[in-house]
């Protein structure tokens, strides 16, 4: 009996070292999702967006927005199609903003790179791949 429990409390206490705890699902704050865009586009802060996609999301995410990025085959979950006006229709700007600009799963955050002004712009972006 000894035995048993000198083999069985360590052989215990490793398996519970080696679990992983669970993960955190993952969320936007209530109070970012309620955001609203406050910045109304204009020529020069969409020209600015799009440069900004194509060097940081375009990758990943594919020049139209379609998901279809030379990169995107290698990121899990993959990227949406925001060419589909589905894949935004239960994500409120707010929502857009804080992912924008934290990041989400693999992808980098832009909020080192972008204002809250351009990473508003960007949001419209996005919004825009889903009315062409």
């Amino acid at each position: 009996m000894l035995k048993s429990l000198l083999i069985f409390f360590p052989l215990f206490f490793l398996v519970l070292a080696l679990q992983q705890p669970a993960p955190v699902p993952w969320s936007v704050p209530p109070e970012a999702a309620r955001m609203v865009n406050p910045e109304k586009p204009t020529p020069q802060s969409r020209a600015l967006a799009k440069k900004m996609y194509g060097y940081d999301c375009a990758s990943c995410h594919g020049a139209s927005g379609d998901g279809k990025g030379e990169l995107a085959s290698a990121v899990q979950p993959p990227p949406k199609d925001w060419t589909n006006p589905s894949a935004l229709s239960n994500i409120t700007d707010g929502e857009l903003f804080y992912i924008i600009k934290n990041g989400k799963d693999k992808m980098p955050s832009e909020g080192e790179r972008l204002n809250d002004a351009g990473l508003w712009n960007m949001v419209i972006l996005v919004r825009s791949f889903a009315t062409k």
